[in-house]
């Protein structure tokens, strides 16, 4: 009688499992057929602060789903697919251009968009969507190199090349971007971060490879964090991920090579299957206040784009050069323009043959 009663148990429980999943998912499809006040947004990781979802959800009643990509491409693919439909991303600048090009997009309806006034005009009108047709800003930032001023000094890593040197036997962590390390490469060598020359790309290739013996790692976002734990003396890495780190760890520091380096911009972008259109120009609307952009910009570490939240920034942030560099380091700077399939897959084979080469 005891083994009846546990099946039948057991029976209802898998019964009750069923309807709770056929539940969910009538739930699910009922946000996409009535449009409920659901916002479906795929950031990078760690990349707003939590608080501001919830007060956001408040103020506007619009549920977050909320999920997180850890690269340009694997956003972009996963949008290309199809399939899940997004109502918010964040591709950066050469992102944006590409998915545009291929009918990826929404066109901003202007009209729904408050608080652009909060935006430095150095932000908008660039290269990768003129007159901000598709995008607003949201952070930017730079590539440098992140490191340990007990163990190194600045002008010991104050140009890419010297990365190289023997004194730095497997404590540097690359962070995992294709175009990031092949860019610093190029640049150590006098070339364009969107260099297409196939010479140029075989050399800097080369001289990847033979930065192996003093990489301990290629990682992503963990970079942040084995940096701060004392895991290596050097990280290539992105400003407002180093922030995080020297938030965690004073010994810490972060330069930008006077070589040069990336300046790259990070965009608000509705996908041109989005469901909950309202839903995604509420939170645009939600995040171009200066208050809530500051807010964010604090708990992310990134430079922001929005005027209004700088100005509320404490005077050691804005002052720092690092993450708000001056005029003169912003001219060494460059903005990655879009590939075509074949250089992307150019990029991508150089670096994961450099990868599989340890």
């Amino acid at each position: 009688m005891k083994k009846v009663l546990l099946s039948i148990l057991a029976i209802l429980v898998a019964v009750a499992a069923l309807v709770g999943i056929k539940t969910a998912f009538d739930n699910s499809r009922k946000d996409e057929v009535t449009g409920a006040k659901v916002l479906n947004f795929y950031n990078w990781g760690d990349y707003i602060d939590p608080n501001l979802l919830t007060k956001f959800t408040k103020e506007t009643g619009y549920k977050v789903n909320y999920q997180t990509f850890d690269s340009n491409e694997a956003m972009y693919t996963k949008i290309k697919q199809g399939g899940t439909n997004y109502d918010l991303t964040v591709p950066s600048d050469y992102m944006v251009d590409k998915m545009a090009e291929e009918g990826l997009l929404s066109p901003l309806d202007k009209s729904k968009i408050t608080g652009m006034n909060n935006i430095d005009s150095r932000f908008l009108n660039q290269t990768f969507d003129k007159n901000n047709k598709y995008s607003v800003p949201y952070f930017w930032g730079t590539l440098g190199i992140l490191y340990n001023k007990k163990k190194v000094s600045a002008d010991q890593i104050d140009t890419w090349s010297k990365l190289w040197s023997p004194q730095f036997k497997k404590q540097i962590l690359l962070v995992d971007s294709a175009r990031d390390i092949l860019g610093m490469t190029l640049i150590s060598q006098g070339k364009s971060v969107n260099d297409q020359n196939v010479a140029d790309l075989a050399a800097a290739k080369g001289k990847l490879d033979t930065l192996m013996p003093n990489v301990k790692a290629i990682v992503a976002d963990e970079l942040k964090i084995y940096m701060a734990q004392g895991e290596a003396t050097l990280g290539v890495t992105y400003s407002g991920e180093a922030a995080q780190a020297m938030a965690q760890n004073s010994d810490l520091a972060y330069l930008v090579p006077k070589d040069g380096s990336n300046e790259w911009f990070d965009n608000l972008v509705i996908p041109k299957n989005a469901k909950h259109k309202d839903a995604a120009y509420a939170l645009i609307n939600f995040l171009n206040k200066p208050e809530n952009a500051k807010q964010n910009a604090e708990y992310v570490g990134y430079a922001t784009a929005n005027k209004g939240a700088y100005a509320l920034l404490p005077a050691d942030e804005k002052s720092d050069p690092a993450f708000y560099p001056s005029a003169a380091t912003l001219d060494r700077l460059q903005v990655y323009q879009t590939f075509n399939q074949e250089w992307t897959q150019r990029y991508n084979d150089a670096f994961l043959e450099f990868k599989i080469s340890r």
